[in-house]
């Protein structure tokens, strides 16, 4: 069985040096949890599941925005085109675009 999970573990080996120390910790995905349910607890009862929803995916589509902006801290996606097939993605990484 482990030889047949080795491939799925070491799959972060595959990323750029400077991505794996990243990738192999759960801390923003911890962060966004915890933002996630401090959100949500302020408001206490939902009135149904779309409004729940709502505000979830507010919340992660600001987190995404953040990481996107941030150059520093997590994965830039100047850094992430070179891993991408799509030109899309490879045109927004460039500068001034």
């Amino acid at each position: 069985m482990t030889d047949d999970a080795e491939p799925d573990v070491l799959t972060y080996m595959t990323y750029p040096r400077e991505h794996r120390a990243k990738l192999h910790g759960t801390n923003p995905i911890e962060r966004l949890n915890g933002e996630i349910k401090r959100r949500t607890g302020v408001v206490g009862i939902f009135p149904n599941e779309a409004a729940i929803n709502c505000l979830v995916g507010a919340i992660l589509m600001e987190q995404s925005d953040e990481w996107a902006i941030q150059r520093a801290r997590y994965m830039t996606l100047g850094t992430m085109a070179p891993l991408s097939d799509n030109p899309i993605m490879m045109l927004l990484a460039v500068p001034g675009i």
